[in-house]
This record gives structure tokens, C-alpha cells and sequence, in this order.
């Protein structure tokens, strides 16, 4: 059945999340929230050393509290087969301090903590690696990858009429998503039930079937709401393997819930960056050489990288380019994914540059920038599946009011605040992955969307049934949605921003070959009015099923199905990738720009407001596209001005590991946002033209900002976050 082409069908989008009822009203469980008869309650237990061995453990006071039903230790932990990078008992090595050494499971959380506080552990202690900046001289290529090279940089240097070269930093960051990490496992033989909050089901699901030599069909998981995840739910960490681990030793259900501050070193980070810059330009701002050299931390448990220099491989031309990358091993948790890595950290230190290179050549920030802009990918020649980062600049710096910036730092004044104005861009890969679908059509005339993807609070569950009634030309609110169930069909981790390029084609289409099903029982129907024509000749609008050319010549769904035994049609379907996939490269872009008031005395700092334009392709919902704009905005002023993890130097842990201490913005710290997206469709992309969101919003923000307090102060800090005692310093 040949549909109306997408760009010509009427929008119809939820004014509402679909899922909001459910949550204001406390009825959306989360993983730790299912109610299981006979649970058992499980504690983690951590090291107190940064590197060693856990030479024994006693105990026999611990084993005799209230309540314990048991103790798993590395000394009777069972075996298990592939795990991954993680820490699960099975030995008394200590990588870093905070990993765990210890399950204690029993009747009650408070029992289990009581007598996890009766244990005798006797360490082997060794010396540790934890000072970054001392161990520098021991940095090393990560085993893989890291570096990309074109043109002659030298050749490019001694031609340039300007240069600036400077080192730029930015601290280890932590996640915490307002749900900390939590599991539920409960054994039946040997099928694996859990429930866990987690970035994607089927990653939870395959990983405990190699942990513990099962069949990936006999572990079955949930997860229909997930409370923020931010890169650090999208790995099968230990906590999960151990819960499942306490629940066959137990031999009950057993919940696992980290503590907030034990969401610190376990369970990843963003791990920190030295970052050493040289720009080279010509008189007239085109760039001839870009130089980029990232150092950043990484765990002896896995040679993770936070890649922040690969993004300058794309984002600007030039003659030439050098770019690497550096690793140094530290006795601290595994660096994992953080809301846009690589390209967050990234634009802190080139979008900064950007601007120091604008200044000394007397060039507008935007115009260097448009000096340079990338036609094509710089990497290897190949087109943008779609690209209007122009119209981004242009529009967002009209409504910033960009034109009356007063370009000399430090002149304007209100009273005793200094203020100042900057800009940066945002970037962003765009990727999708194969995903399946099922779209049933109930006899009521409802819509049922099953899918095995999980909602983070980024609005899944909404684009779904936008998707699906899309198909059907009917209100969204006529569609029920399931997902966070890997009985589903299955789909891939929410990560990288591609759920929704890649869940939202899926269900389009599941529902499209549903209809076609709907239309071919219509024509073989004698009692139809639409009997004898074909299927390609029938489409489907506001719960009905119609002749194109005849409009009038139509029949309720419901009556449809009626006549038919009342049986729901059904279709599955899986959305492929492009076949001409490697003959394009597809990005999402954005401008952001800033303004800052600084107290002239106290130096403290005041994001007044953040306007910012994005080239996204398809903005699928109003609402929830912007919120995720706006949180990464807000996560961006973090970033600038509040966000680091204090590590000891001793002992390797992280003194900050609460909400009091690790500081994010609160409401006053957030001034107005002022998002818009072009909401120019990338067909080439996906057919739905809609490329993921959930990350670009945090790049370029803090490099805006940054640029914004220099403008205000004609001080320039490099070393994030900007707090006022180096403003007082710099």
C-alpha cells in the first residue's frame, strides 16, 4: 500500500507525555520499586584501599546478626564465565578504592548494613597510582585507536599569519541520575528473572547469560521506566552480576540498590582531560592547521578513553590536521559514556580556542567560524546527509541580539556586574541502529506498540505513539505502548542518541504493514464496501479505512474486525539501515550562545541566559524534544561552572560523593533558555527525517559560557569548572 509521503502528512503530536499521568501520580515503578514476595535485601560491601589484595575477610560476627541469610566474599563467591569489566568476587585483587569485595544479603536493608559493618577485612596493601597531573610523564597510546593525521602540519605552520597554542582541562565527572542503580534478580531453576534500571534491556539480558552460562532466552528483564541514565546505565555493571549472584546463593529474590555515594567509582565516570591546543590561520581567519592533543585518565580494569579530540577531526576545514590521543593509568573506577562523550569534553577546550583565535585575529567568533565551516566531512570527503548549521548561527545569533555584543572584554557594566556575552557550537554524531517492532490493532479500534527499547525520561514512550498513529492518521491518544520488556521484539541500548532515529522507524513501519494487512482483509471481505478493490488503493484516516480516489467509499476499523471473528491484526516489522549508508556521514549540529553577569567584587558568576539553535532533522514532539535541549543546556552550566569529583591523592576516593558536595545547579543557578530547532527533516538519514537529541544540548554550553566570562572580566580560565577563586587568580 503506497502511503502519502511523510513530508505531506499532517503533524499530529501528543500536547502531553504519555507517561506523565503515570509519574506524577507514582504509579510508574521503577526497577527497585516491583513488589516480590520473599525479596532479601543485598549491600555492597567496598574496598577501603585504592591497589592491593584482600588477604581475608572474617566473618564470623556478621554471619551470626540479625536477619543474614548470607555473605558472598571473593572466597566463596561462585565462578562464573564472561563478565566483562567488572568486579564480581572473583578474586582479592583491589583495583581502586570503592570496588566491591563483599555481598551481604538479609532480611532487611538495615540488617544487611549492620552486619556488613561487623566484617574484618585485612588488606595487602600496595602502592597506588592516583596523582594525574605527576604521572603525566608515564602517559601512553590507549591499545586502541586514538590518533588521525592529514596534510603536512608543519608545512601549514610556517605559513600562518596567526597561531595560539594553550592547554585547556576539565575534571572527573559523575553521572547521578536521580534513580541510582538498582536490581532485582530471582532465579526459577535455571531462568533468570530481573528487574533493573538499565540504558538497554537486551545488553542486561546477554550479559548475565554469559555470566552465568545460561541461554540468553532464560534470562528475561524489565525495565519500563528508567530515571535518568546519562551514559553510566548503558553497561552491565557489577551490581547487577552480583544481584543475581546473591539471589542463587540465597536461593530467593534479591534487591540491590547503590547508595548514592556508592554511585561513585562503581558504576563509571567521566573520566578527566588535559587537552593541549594549536590553531594556525591565515590573515583572513581560514584555518591551516588544527593541532589537538587529549591526556585523560583511565582504570587498570579497562583502557577506556574519553576521546575529546576526535571531534575536531570533523567539525571545522583545514589545510592540515594532527590530532592523539593519551592515556594514564590510574587505581580509580572505569571510565564509561557521560552525556556526549568525546564531544562534550571536546568543545570546552576547541570552541574556547575558537574564540582565543578570533580575538588575536580581530575576526567576529561566528565569521572565523563560518570561515571554516566543513561543506563535506573533513575526514574523508563524503557528503552530510544533511546539514543547515548556517541557518543555526544565523538565526540563534538574531534572537540573542549577537550584533550589539560589545567585542573589548570587560566595558559593560550594570551597576556592580560585569557582563558578557560568547558563543560556541554544538555537535553531535547521528547513528541508528536495527530495531523490530509490533504494532496490534485491537478490535476496540486502539493501537498496541510493543517494543524492547526503555524509556530514560526522554519521552520514548510519546515518539512511539506519535510514530505508530502517524501511520494511522489518528490522535496519538488512541495508541498503547509497551516497552522495557525483552519479550519484546528486540531493539538496541538507548545510547549515542539513537533511540529514537531507531525505535520511531520500527514502529512506523510495524504499523504500515499492519495497515496493509487491515486493507487486504478489507478487499477479500464480500460485506465490505471497499471489497474488490486493492490494498494499495486503501489508506486509513481518524479509525476508519478508505478508497483514495473515493473518499465518501470508507468502513469503520472496529467494524472491519468485527465481521472477522474480532481477531487484532498484527504486524512485526524491523527497521534496517540505509543501504547507502557509507556514502554519506550524518551529524547534528547547533549554536549556543550566553550571557553572564559577574559580581565585580565576589566574582561569582550568573548565567542570565542561554539562547541556542539546533539542526536536529525532525523535531518528533515539541515538548520533549525541547526539555532535552534544555537539560543538556542546564548540564552544560554545570559543566562550566560547578561540576568536578575531588579525588584523594591517598587514598582514591572520591571525597565529594554526595549531593552536598558535588555541586550541580539548582533552580537559581538557571537563568531563561531559549531553544528552537530548525525542524528541517534528514530523509536521507531515516524516514522519518529525525536524528537523536539526548546529547548535543551539553556541547559547546560551557564553552560559551566560558567565553561569556571572558568577555564580561578579560580573564581567561582554562581549567574547568570556572569558580571564583580562579577568576580571582586568573
Amino acid at each position: 500500500m503506497i502511503d502519502t509521503p511523510l513530508e505531506q502528512q499532517p503533524e499530529r503530536q501528543l500536547d502531553h507525555r504519555y507517561d506523565a499521568f503515570v509519574k506524577v501520580t507514582g504509579r510508574a515503578k521503577y526497577a527497585a520499586e516491583f513488589p516480590v514476595k520473599n525479596v532479601a535485601y543485598a549491600y555492597i560491601v567496598q574496598a577501603t584501599i585504592p591497589a592491593g589484595t584482600v588477604a581475608a575477610i572474617d566473618d564470623a560476627a556478621a554471619t551470626r546478626a540479625s536477619g543474614v541469610h548470607s555473605i558472598l566474599t571473593p572466597f566463596n563467591a561462585p565462578k562464573l564465565a564472561e563478565l566483562g569489566n567488572v568486579n564480581v568476587l572473583q578474586d582479592t585483587t583491589v583495583y581502586y578504592s570503592g570496588q566491591p569485595i563483599a555481598v551481604v544479603v538479609a532480611r532487611s536493608l538495615p540488617e544487611a548494613r549492620s552486619a556488613a559493618a561487623l566484617l574484618h577485612i585485612t588488606y595487602k596493601e600496595q602502592p597506588a597510582k592516583l596523582d594525574f597531573e605527576g604521572l603525566l610523564k608515564d602517559a601512553r597510546p590507549p591499545k586502541r585507536g586514538g590518533t588521525s593525521r592529514r596534510g603536512d602540519p608543519d608545512a601549514s605552520l610556517a605559513k600562518a599569519a596567526a597561531t595560539i597554542e594553550q592547554t585547556y582541562s576539565t575534571p572527573v565527572q559523575n553521572h547521578n541520575p536521580m534513580e541510582p542503580h538498582a536490581t532485582i534478580a530471582a532465579w526459577d531453576g535455571d531462568k533468570l528473572n530481573v528487574y533493573d534500571a538499565t540504558q538497554g534491556i537486551t545488553s542486561v539480558q546477554q550479559g548475565l547469560a554469559r555470566a552465568f552460562s545460561i541461554p540468553q532466552t532464560n534470562v528475561h528483564v524489565e525495565c519500563p521506566y528508567t530515571g535518568g541514565g546519562f551514559g553510566c546505565k548503558g553497561y552491565v555493571w557489577s551490581h547487577t552480576i552480583l544481584a543475581a549472584m546473591a539471589a542463587k546463593v540465597a536461593q530467593r529474590p534479591v534487591k540491590l540498590v547503590l547508595d548514592r555515594d556508592q554511585m561513585f567509582g562503581p558504576v563509571g565516570s567521566r573520566p578527566n582531560t588535559r587537552q593541549h591546543i594549536k590553531l594556525a590561520a591565515s590573515s583572513d581567519g581560514k584555518l591551516l592547521l588544527q593541532q589537538h592533543d587529549s591526556t585523560c585518565y583511565t582504570s587498570f580494569i579497562s583502557d577506556w578513553v574519553e576521546s575529546a579530540a576526535n571531534p575536531t577531526t570533523l567539525l571545522y576545514d583545514s589545510e592540515s590536521l594532527s590530532v592523539s590521543h593519551l592515556v594514564v593509568p590510574l587505581n580509580l573506577g572505569m571510565g564509561t559514556w557521560m552525556r556526549a562523550p568525546g564531544e562534550a569534553t571536546n568543545s570546552v577546550a576547541l570552541e574556547i580556542a575558537f574564540d582565543e583565535l578570533a580575538e588575536k585575529l580581530n575576526i567576529d567568533p561566528i565569521q572565523l567560524r563560518l570561515a571554516n565551516y566543513a561543506e563535506k566531512d573533513p575526514r574523508n570527503g563524503k557528503p552530510w546527509s544533511s546539514k543547515h548549521l548556517r541557518e543555526a548561527y544565523a538565526q540563534a545569533a538574531e534572537r540573542f541580539g549577537w550584533s550589539k555584543r560589545n567585542t573589548q572584554p570587560g566595558q559593560l557594566r550594570e551597576g556592580n556586574k560585569l557582563i558578557g556575552h560568547g558563543m560556541a557550537t554544538a555537535n553531535y554524531g547521528a547513528g541508528r541502529s536495527p530495531s523490530s517492532a509490533i504494532v496490534r490493532i485491537l478490535p476496540n479500534g486502539r493501537l498496541f506498540v510493543g517494543i524492547g527499547t526503555q524509556d530514560l525520561g526522554t519521552g520514548t514512550y510519546t515518539i512511539l505513539a506519535q510514530a505508530a498513529a502517524l501511520a494511522f492518521s489518528i490522535d496519538p491518544s488512541l495508541v498503547d505502548v509497551k516497552l522495557g520488556d525483552t519479550n519484546l521484539p528486540r531493539s538496541g541500548g538507548s545510547g549515542g542518541s539513537t533511540t529514537a532515529a531507531s525505535v520511531c522507524p520500527a514502529v512506523y513501519e510495524a504499523a504500515s504493514q499492519a495497515k496493509l494487512k487491515l486493507a487486504q482483509l478489507a478487499v477479500a471481505d464480500t460485506q465490505s464496501p471497499l471489497h474488490g478493490a486493492t490494498a494499495e488503493d486503501l489508506d486509513a484516516k481518524d479509525g476508519k479505512l478508505f478508497l483514495k480516489s473515493a473518499p465518501d467509499k470508507s468502513e469503520t476499523i472496529t467494524a472491519l474486525i468485527a465481521r472477522n471473528g474480532g481477531t487484532p491484526v498484527e504486524a512485526t516489522a524491523t527497521s534496517e539501515l540505509a543501504k547507502d549508508r557509507d556514502s554519506f556521514t550524518s551529524h547534528s549540529w547547533g549554536a549556543v550562545f550566553a550571557e553572564v553577569a559577574v559580581d565585580a567584587d565576589t566574582h561569582m558568576v550568573h548565567v542570565r541566559r542561554v539562547v541556542a539553535t539546533y539542526d536536529i532533522g525532525t523535531l518528533l514532539n515539541d515538548k520533549t524534544g525541547i526539555n532535552q535541549l534544555t537539560g543538556g543546556i542546564v548540564w552544560g552550566i554545570s559543566m562550566a561552572l560547578h561540576e568536578q569529583a575531588l579525588i584523594d591523592k591517598k587514598y582514591g576516593r572520591t571525597v565529594n560523593e554526595n549531593f552536598a558536595e558535588y555541586h550541580v545547579p539548582v533552580n537559581a543557578d538557571v537563568g531563561e533558555i531559549d531553544v528552537t530547532c530548525l525542524n528541517i527533516p534528514d530523509y536521507r538519514f531515516n524516514p522519518l527525517g529525525a536524528r537523536g537529541i539526548g546529547e548535543i544540548g551539553i556541547t559547546g554550553t560551557a564553552a560559551a559560557i566560558a567565553n561569556a566570562i571572558y568577555n564580561a572580566t578579560g580573564k581567561r580560565v582554562r581549567d574547568l569548572p570556572i569558580t571564583l577563586d580562579k577568576l580571582m587568580t586568573a
